[in-house]
């Protein structure tokens, strides 16, 4: 595998992915979840409700750890909080914005998570069904928050930041070879992991007991290869994990997002069969 610095930044020139930032979401509710220095980072909240805890997911943007915006996955997270979950859409620092590397990345999604879940109560929902999703970079953080260890800092550190379900859309999952000396990366992305890429690299690191997994793929990603997921799936599996694999033929990177055809009614349709089998969704 080799990933190029151009195809981890995705498809998108660096001012699209950057034109909706500061995110506006209209119906959404802001609050604050972690503050590193003048940094000041914020979940935007739908689906929040009365009467039993509810089931919760956590999305983060994709942008290559270096641009992007939670509104990616707006019209996900109003479809769920339609079927009764209540969905934040995460802010974490980039490289573009805050010049960080992929550690901060990781830090702040855990961070997202340990800070939705302490705030269990008070947000009304079950702190025993959080779901954590993202696209590409993204997918790889709401993976990273599932599988690897460390990378805890800030608040809230006696709370566990695992979530209980991984939604995941093309994610970077396999970041340098299993078992193989070379990186697969060029300077430029390897400089920006600020240090072994194995450490950041989930499929290094998945046990059994991460939590049960579906992944939405493009057959035809170059950006991130098919097998590098196929990989994933087959190693968690074979240690007795929950994983599942949709893959869609002669689909490419983003392929999955709103707007771009069929195929966002297709995995949201197959992402609600998902997370009715977890008991997140009753219909």
């Amino acid at each position: 595998m080799r990933i190029t610095r151009r195809a981890l930044l995705g498809t998108l020139p660096l001012l699209a992915q950057n034109r909706n930032y500061p995110p506006d979401l209209p119906g959404f509710e802001k609050e604050l979840f972690r503050k590193i220095g003048d940094v000041e980072l914020n979940v935007w909240i739908t689906g929040r409700g009365q009467g039993p805890p509810r089931p919760a997911a956590a999305f983060f943007f994709g942008g290559g750890w270096t641009n992007g915006s939670p509104i990616q996955f707006q019209k996900h997270a109003e479809l769920l909080a339609s079927k009764g979950l209540t969905v934040f859409l995460v802010d974490y620092r980039v490289k573009s914005r805050h010049k960080v590397s992929v550690q901060a990345c990781i830090a702040d999604a855990k961070a997202a998570i340990r800070w939705i879940r302490a705030n269990a109560k008070r947000l009304n929902i079950d702190p025993n069904r959080i779901a954590a999703g993202g696209g590409s970079a993204g997918g790889h953080l709401a993976a990273a928050t599932a599988v690897l260890p460390g990378f805890e800092d800030g608040e809230h550190l006696t709370v566990s930041s695992k979530p209980n379900a991984l939604l995941l859309f093309n994610p970077a999952l396999m970041l340098v070879p299993e078992g193989g000396s070379d990186t697969g990366l060029d300077k430029s992305v390897s400089e920006r992991f600020g240090g072994d890429p194995r450490a950041v690299s989930p499929i290094h690191h998945v046990t059994k007991s991460a939590p049960p997994t579906i992944i939405f793929h493009g057959k035809a990603d170059t950006t991130v290869p098919y097998r590098t997921v196929e990989a994933y799936q087959k190693k968690a599996a074979g240690l007795g994990a929950k994983c599942i694999l949709e893959g869609y033929e002669g689909q490419t990177h983003g392929f999955f997002n709103f707007g771009r055809g069929d195929y966002y009614a297709k995995t949201t349709e197959r992402m609600l069969v998902f997370l009715r089998e977890l008991g997140y969704v009753k219909s």
